[in-house]
């Protein structure tokens, strides 16, 4: 069984959580926040005295605007989204006949445009780890792929040795709802990850407990680097440029795409290599680029 279901916060959702791993081929991250989620609501109902079976479309809705006082407008969704889950699940199963939540309205997201960060600021995070350390040469990798590939920082954590082939320039990354996608790398970053590799065995030195030796990047245990500490290197290394703004792991994917389609990449080539399902989901970058034209033009237009 998958490490994230031996850990289910009640039997009920036992079934549940096998459907999200076989049928649905969620991710560990995504079966982990779809059980969390469900049982918020089953612990809701319980207080209520009543079983998930006798949820109504009235107690889903309570449920969200009790979650509204601490909880914004993205976290209520993803509640709903993870409830209509597992009441699709009870019908394709025959336990339920209808869903009480589709009948619930989606809370209205903000739109939130990404935020890319400027080439010269992004250029300075990426040469400011040190080349003289093995983990200095890990970090300056690990934020060239990210930049230079466009990769989810949950899919940089998954990458093992065997997923770079560094002559083709290319590494196979598994993405949400376990797709495999192949990003091309640029020179730089390939670069950048043969300098590290050369000295990564230092990681593995000694042998501790929780090694994971095919992992491409290691933390200085030797173990398998998480999306926490990632963002964590990056804050510190962001700090050591002296940057104003917040800089996250995903923002250097946001600039990989706004970069290339400010350089004439269309996006439907994005799309792919960023792995969305959905064109929509890319095409929130074109939104981007002209608010960023619009900058470039209120700045230089002697009539703005």
């Amino acid at each position: 069984m998958h490490d994230d279901a031996q850990a289910l916060p009640s039997p009920e959702l036992e079934g549940f959580a096998q459907y999200l791993i076989n049928e649905r081929n969620a991710s560990p991250h995504t079966v982990k926040a779809y059980l969390h989620d469900v049982e918020g609501f089953r612990r809701y109902l319980a207080g209520q005295g009543l079983a998930l079976d006798a949820a109504t479309h009235v107690r889903v809705r309570g449920y969200l605007g009790i979650l509204a006082v601490d909880l914004g407008a993205t976290s209520r969704g993803r509640a709903l989204a993870s409830i209509r889950a597992y009441f699709r699940y009870r019908i394709r199963t025959g336990q339920a006949e209808a869903s009480p939540a589709k009948m619930v309205k989606s809370p209205k997201l903000p739109k939130l445009l990404p935020k890319p960060v400027p080439i010269d600021e992004l250029m300075a995070i990426l040469e400011t780890p040190s080349e003289e350390t093995v983990l200095g040469l890990r970090d300056r990798a690990i934020f060239h792929v990210l930049y230079g590939g466009g990769l989810r920082v949950s899919e940089l954590c998954g990458l093992d040795l065997d997923h770079l082939d560094a002559k083709a320039g290319l590494v196979r990354v598994m993405g949400k709802g376990r797709k495999e996608r192949l990003c091309p790398l640029n020179p730089t970053a390939l670069h950048a990850i043969a300098q590290y590799g050369a000295r990564r065995g230092e990681l593995l030195a000694t042998a501790r407990p929780g090694q994971v030796p095919e992992a491409l990047f290691l933390n200085y245990r030797g173990g398998r680097l998480t999306a926490r500490s990632i963002a964590r290197h990056l804050d510190k290394h962001v700090l050591a440029c002296a940057l104003v703004r917040k800089v996250s792991p995903h923002a250097l994917r946001h600039s990989f795409a706004t970069h290339l389609l400010a350089g004439g990449a269309d996006v439907r080539s994005i799309q792919e290599l960023l792995g969305h399902a959905s064109l929509s989901t890319t095409q929130k970058y074109t939104a981007v680029s002209f608010e960023l034209l619009q900058q470039v033009y209120d700045r230089a237009h002697p009539r703005a």
